[in-house]
């Protein structure tokens, strides 16, 4: 076991001497902290690098800050050794630590835990054992309830929080800009939503620059392991080249309704694989999806899904043609809308978001046509619609107009701009 003791020492600087972090605050960490109470594991997922790990290590410093002592804190990634037993590395922590699991309190924190082949029964197992004086902490780059023997083992056991990359206003907190008053900042902003977009919210990249650096990054550093590391180490995939060709797809063209049919049909797979790959590269935050909004949640959920990439491809947000910026801009604000609904009738009459509550919005980059808009309003008995434009509407409508343009600051960095729909 000299290779788990030798993981542990490395990667629990804190029991030797001080430990802090260089943190910047994320939204998400206050969601995490009010659940710190709770009996429950605590399960991080999301993309790599979005910051999981750094969510983590601030809990961890937060924790001995408040306290704790800092040999009562194990943390173990199975990034380092995916084979180890969750027993073997306990076993090895007490006799480092000279703690014992059963007395005190600890904190337990578990990285990466989907490569431990069986980690559900394992990880059930700890909470079950210690949860009186234990909390668990775990994270994982696919969802961790996305198996069936995960909802089964940990049902009520364990709280899921996705993280995300960095929103518009965390990027400009990165950067130490201030957003207090648009109006005034339009311009300065405008340049930051521009180096936004290029870094697409990575947080080791909001000081890139450079195209070239970008590209390597996404690529090599997240979507190449994501395809050819996580997704084969959870599924069983026949072909790869295809699975690669649907993301690499939609990476240079978002925002398409995709048919089972046509892609198994285009890729030289059946049309069960290709259904599958959609849900491998969903459940591994490569993917996003719109539902075609309806008012019947049944037909809802049988209808054509719209779908948008997690990741652009870099050299799409580095283009300045007026049809690839109106892509982008599409992509930015169903990413940080998190929209979950879009319109679409036979006659391909189209809104591109639909809050759940009905509220219709389109995103327009150029020329503003409310035409579907309003439509959408009619059929379905709204009284208000938006239009999300790059450029107009910095200042709020009258309340009797029935359609807003909302400026994309004002968007991204006021409170919400949809309210509940309210049907005449």
């Amino acid at each position: 076991m000299a290779e788990i003791i030798d993981v542990l020492r490395e990667k629990n600087p804190w029991w030797e001497g001080d430990f802090s972090l260089d943190f910047k605050d994320r939204a998400i960490y206050a969601q995490l902290t009010r659940f710190m109470g709770t009996k429950q594991i605590l399960g991080l997922t999301g993309l790599r690098r979005v910051g999981k790990t750094t969510l983590l290590m601030k809990i961890i410093e937060d924790s001995i800050k408040a306290g704790m002592d800092p040999k009562s804190v194990m943390y173990f990634s199975f990034d380092d050794k995916k084979d180890a037993e969750v027993r073997d590395i306990l076993k090895e922590y007490e006799g480092i630590s000279g703690k014992s699991m059963r007395e005190g309190r600890h904190l337990l924190v578990l990285d990466e835990v989907q490569k431990l082949p069986g980690w559900e029964n394992q990880v059930k197992s700890i909470y079950d054992t210690y949860s009186g004086s234990t909390k668990v902490l775990v994270s994982g780059s696919e969802s961790l309830f996305i198996r069936k023997k995960s909802k089964e083992s940990l049902a009520g056991r364990m709280f899921e929080f996705k993280v995300n990359p960095l929103s518009f206003k965390e990027f400009l907190g990165f950067r130490g800009k201030a957003y207090d008053n648009i109006l005034i900042r339009e311009k300065e902003l405008k340049r930051e939503l521009n180096e936004y977009i290029r870094t697409e919210g990575f947080p080791e990249l909001i000081d890139a620059k450079d195209e070239l650096t970008i590209s390597k990054y996404i690529y090599e550093g997240i979507v190449e392991k994501v395809l050819y590391r996580d997704i084969p180490e959870v599924f069983d995939i026949e072909n790869i080249d295809a699975l690669k060709g649907i993301l690499d797809m939609l990476m240079y063209e978002p925002g398409q309704m995709l048919d089972y049919t046509g892609l198994a049909r285009d890729f030289g797979i059946s049309r069960q694989s290709a259904s599958n790959y959609i849900s491998y590269l969903h459940d591994s935050f490569l993917l996003l999806s719109l539902y075609n909004y309806s008012n019947n949640r049944r037909k809802t959920e049988r209808k054509l899904k719209k779908y948008y990439p997690a990741i652009l491809a870099p050299t799409l947000v580095f283009k300045d043609d007026p049809l690839y910026k109106s892509r982008v801009f599409e992509w930015l604000i169903v990413k940080e809308l998190e929209a979950e609904f879009f319109w679409r009738d036979p006659y391909k009459h189209e809104v591109d978001i639909v809050s759940e509550a009905g509220v219709p919005v389109e995103v327009k980059y150029g020329r503003i046509d409310t035409d579907n808009l309003l439509l959408f309003m009619n059929k379905f008995g709204q009284k208000r619609g938006y239009v999300l434009s790059w450029n107009g509407g910095m200042r709020k409508a009258q309340p009797k107009e029935p359609i807003e343009i909302v400026n994309v600051l004002r968007a991204l960095l006021g409170p919400n701009f949809i309210p509940r729909g309210e049907k005449s």
